[in-house]
């Protein structure tokens, strides 16, 4: 079962959390009564396993099982239900904590907040290696490889600079890609509201020795509204292997996007088109060995005036890698010792940017005790060099503990330190609306991180966590008018306290309820009067309220209500509803987004859209 962290403050059992909900976001009680109703009579089913079985890897140096991690995250599993979510964020939406805010339907440009945090202060991995776009935070979750190419998510709570480096000041958001465990062909088609047009190709062939996935997906839409249509087109090839060295793991993955961006920046009916290029390959040399090397190109072109490409237009093309290697070692019966070195870096060719280039160099060490279902005890430390960061060297701290009070509940505590270079966006941008910054210094948090988990039974899991951040020169764009250009700038006094908590119940063997909320307060004392454009757009609440059921062990009800209620802004609720076959050769699907029809927009001024539905079939052909 896959669990959703979730902490509360609301009182009470579920009952009275549904109905505290409908009081304090004037959300319809019909909407949210619906997520609590059985469907169905009570039938046979497999029992879903326990939570402390669900295995993460993000946070921790080698993957544990969550009941086991000290660490505050979440595992998205995108292979339970594939034909409910559209794309990557919808799957991000379910975890409170992890704010998505984006600019239109099918993916656009959506941006990342992890407790708070800035867009640009999440860090995102592909298989543990970072894509991260070294031009603009906004484009990070531009990802290469298809949603039906991934097997899970992973949301890391906190700051992860220790063992990731840069940029995990927030949060980390780790994508998995899936291993096929059988022959098989998938094909699907679909077709929905406002001209959108999806499908896409999964085929899978598993063999003793090795593997290969090859995905295809592509979907456009002439938009809900003019100059908001997009094109989304990605590829993706992984081939796996096993010899007497170990596993072998080689992808290639490619993404075409175009949209129409009217309004993304300012009042201008702006076009954007982004290409990515990934490469990696990975490999294991005995069990406690492993090398990496990853690569990514990024192009982005950019249009102010779609009906007049010439009056200002910006080209840019950037080029990232990374290559890691790490090592296990076991020095006692309970200790196990970690350690690698890593190397990356990164560049930009553009017309309005310049040519710059920068490397970062870094080794790490993490040092893990532990006695089985009793207590853990983690604690790691990065050295890393930023050519990019005026030469300066950075340390990055952390410590983690969990103990078990008894077999049903674990405390757990967590502490470090993450910190962010500046994007070349950052730096040396300029347009009519915006301006950088070249003597911008890197933003730096400490953050640190306490609650309990609960699990008393394989159908009941809950969790609670209280959480503190406090920022030194966090970097934000600023400006003292509306008629002035926002200008980058370095921010002190900038601290977040919030609190997360999760409930995941499974009613009968055919329903389940998944709760989880996060509440968070921020303050910054050093504008001066300025106004800032980014820090105070978080969300004071956040919750999601999920509802999952079966009918004859093949079709699949879910029911999620969204309620976001940003800083000094109403809250407002996100309805969406999805029915799917999830077995046999024929499977048909529907999914129906903001059935509510809620006004709403994640990025101020950016409208999302009203209700929406798109409706397929997937055609599955296998054999074990």
């Amino acid at each position: 079962m896959t669990f959703l962290t979730l902490q509360t403050a609301a009182p009470g059992s579920p009952g009275t959390l549904l109905i505290w909900y409908h009081l304090r976001f004037r959300v319809p009680l019909p909407l949210v009564v619906l997520l609590a109703l059985p469907a169905w009579p009570q039938q046979s089913q497999p029992a879903v396993p326990q939570v402390q079985s669900t295995v993460v890897v993000v946070g921790v140096p080698e993957p544990v099982t969550r009941g086991e991690s000290p660490r505050s995250s979440v595992v998205l599993d995108t292979q339970q239900h594939p034909l409910a979510f559209e794309t990557p964020e919808d799957h991000l939406r379910s975890d409170p904590s992890t704010f998505v805010e984006q600019r239109g339907a099918g993916g656009a440009q959506a941006d990342i907040s992890i407790r708070g945090s800035s867009f640009e202060q999440t860090l995102v991995l592909l298989n543990g290696l970072r894509i991260d776009d070294p031009e603009t935070g906004h484009l990070n979750l531009d990802l290469p490889v298809p949603l039906e190419a991934m097997s899970n998510i992973e949301v890391l709570h906190g700051a992860g600079s220790t063992l990731y480096g840069s940029d995990a000041l927030g949060g980390v958001v780790d994508f998995l890609t899936a291993v096929p465990t059988s022959t098989s062909l998938r094909l699907r088609s679909g077709v929905g509201s406002f001209g959108e047009n999806e499908q896409s190709v999964l085929a899978g062939l598993a063999r003793t020795h090795w593997s290969e996935q090859f995905t295809a997906t592509r979907s456009f839409s002439s938009g809900f509204r003019p100059d908001r249509d997009y094109r989304n087109e990605a590829v993706s090839s992984e081939t796996r292997g096993h010899t007497g060295l170990g596993e072998s793991d080689v992808l290639l993955a490619g993404s075409d996007r175009a949209y129409g961006a009217d309004g993304f920046y300012g009042p201008f009916n702006a076009w954007e088109r982004t290409k990515g290029w990934f490469a990696s390959a990975r490999q294991q040399f005995g069990p406690n060995t492993e090398a990496a090397f990853g690569y990514r190109r990024h192009a982005d072109n950019f249009v102010l005036l779609r009906n007049d490409p010439a009056f200002y237009a910006n080209n840019h093309i950037d080029h990232s890698w990374e290559a890691v290697a790490r090592q296990r070692q076991t020095i006692a019966k309970a200790a196990n010792l970690f350690y690698g070195l890593e190397a990356d870096g990164d560049s930009i060719h553009s017309n309005n940017l310049g040519r710059h280039a920068r490397n970062q160099e870094a080794g790490y060490l993490d040092l893990d005790l532990h006695a089985s279902r009793r207590w853990i005890l983690s604690g790691g430390l990065r050295g890393e060099l930023l050519s990019g960061g005026g030469g300066r060297q950075v340390w990055s701290p952390d410590l983690a503990c969990a103990l078990w009070l008894s077999p049903s509940v674990k405390v757990r505590a967590s502490a470090g330190y993450g910190f962010r270079l500046p994007t070349y966006v950052d730096l040396y941008y300029s347009d009519p609306s915006t301006i950088g910054n070249s003597h911008l210094r890197p933003e730096s948090a400490w953050s640190g991180d306490g609650g309990a988990d609960w699990y008393p039974n394989a159908r009941l899991t809950a969790s609670l966590t209280v959480f503190y951040s406090r920022q030194h020169d966090a970097i934000d764009y600023v400006r003292a008018s509306p008629a002035q250009r926002w200008q980058a700038a370095n921010l002190v006094g900038l601290r977040f306290t919030g609190v997360e908590g999760s409930l995941a119940w499974q009613l009968t063997r055919r329903q389940t309820i998944r709760l989880a909320w996060t509440g968070m307060s921020g303050a910054q004392a050093a504008l001066h009067g300025l106004q800032s454009e980014y820090v105070f757009n978080y969300p004071v609440n956040s919750a999601s309220f999920e509802w999952l059921g079966t009918l004859k062990n093949e079709y699949l009800l879910r029911s999620q209500v969204q309620i976001a209620q940003r800083y000094h802004r109403d809250a407002y609720p996100v309805w969406n509803l999805e029915a799917v076959r999830e077995h046999g050769r024929i499977q048909p699907y529907l999914r129906i987004a903001n059935l509510s029809n809620t006004g709403y927009d994640e990025i101020e001024g950016v409208p999302m859209p009203g209700r929406s539905f798109v409706g397929g079939i997937q055609l599955v052909l296998a054999r074990r």
